[in-house]
């Protein structure tokens, strides 16, 4: 089974891990990100020998987001990201292939042990299946 599993943030949370202050917890020095990207480069390396990843990416930060819906004339209206009362977005993501929800849930738990300093934000990581049926069994129900 497949399994999107994402991890969010804030253009906040973007900022004080570039060194801008902001109200949303401590500056994260080099250190702080060093060891963020080790955390997250064991996970990549032991899920790419398992055969259990699909991808993974890392997002550019909220500010650099854009927002595309159409309008009633079903034009496009394009606005740049985020909205104000927006809170958070994605920050990253993996795409893996695990045997059960156990398996996945196992990892997502690895990726929420994601080192950081004392005071930041924590964010829940999501896990959601990946609907790999084909048409007709989805409309078959």
């Amino acid at each position: 089974m497949k399994y999107l599993v994402m991890v969010q943030g804030s253009q906040a949370d973007y900022d004080v891990m570039t060194g801008k202050r902001s109200g949303q917890g401590p500056v994260w020095s080099e250190q702080d990100m060093k060891a963020m990207f080790e955390h997250m480069g064991s996970i990549n390396n032991d899920l790419a020998e398992s055969g259990e990843l699909v991808d993974a990416q890392g997002l550019v930060e909220p500010a650099r987001t854009r927002f595309v819906s159409v309008d009633k004339a079903g034009q496009p209206v394009i606005t740049d990201g985020p909205y104000s009362e927006t809170k958070e977005l994605l920050a990253g993501y993996w795409v893996l292939d695990c045997a059960s929800l156990e398996r996945v849930t196992e990892i997502a738990a690895r990726v929420a042990r994601c080192p950081q300093p004392a005071g930041a934000p924590e964010y829940p990581v999501v896990i959601r299946q990946i609907d790999e049926r084909s048409e007709s069994e989805f409309l078959a129900g």
